[in-house]
């Protein structure tokens, strides 16, 4: 008959003249040197022994650099628009006043791609050339408030 459970050594190994409690010489166990590391210890520059570990639990982000891009460099965050996608949405963008579509975007930037067929006055913050042009083919016009060199 096969035995289902072992026990560990520890709870076997603690009886009379088991000082060791099975891990051999007692100056083996004096310090930690013998342990190794406990969680994450040893996992910086040098971190081979645990990078399957650390894969496993913290994805691939853990290595390499992540966050800061140098202070000078800053991201554009003026909100763009496509002309198509406008043409596209124009219930959601824009109300029909008479033939035309009056459409008002004060915090955006028009940009040129994409068709478009109908009649629409565009109240925008920036627009692009191409932008204004398919407009004005269309038959609409484009009413920007920042001219081009006002930059933050």
């Amino acid at each position: 008959m096969m035995k289902t459970k072992k026990r560990k050594k520890k709870s076997r190994m603690h009886g009379r003249k088991m000082g060791t409690h099975g891990g051999g010489a007692r100056k083996k166990r004096k310090k930690s040197g013998h342990k190794g590391g406990i969680g994450m210890a040893g996992s910086g520059k040098r971190a081979d022994q645990k990078k399957t570990l650390i894969t496993k639990l913290y994805g691939n982000s853990y290595f390499g650099k992540q966050g800061i891009t140098s202070r000078k460099t800053k991201r554009d965050t003026r909100q763009r628009i496509n002309i198509g996608e406008i043409e596209r949405n124009i219930e959601k963008y824009g109300k029909k006043v008479g033939d035309k579509y009056e459409i008002n975007l004060p915090k955006y930037k028009i940009l040129g791609d994409g068709e478009i067929k109908t009649k629409m006055k565009i109240n925008c913050l920036e627009a692009s050339k191409s932008a204004v042009e398919k407009v004005k083919k269309a038959g609409g016009e484009v009413v920007v408030s920042r001219k081009k060199g006002e930059e933050d």
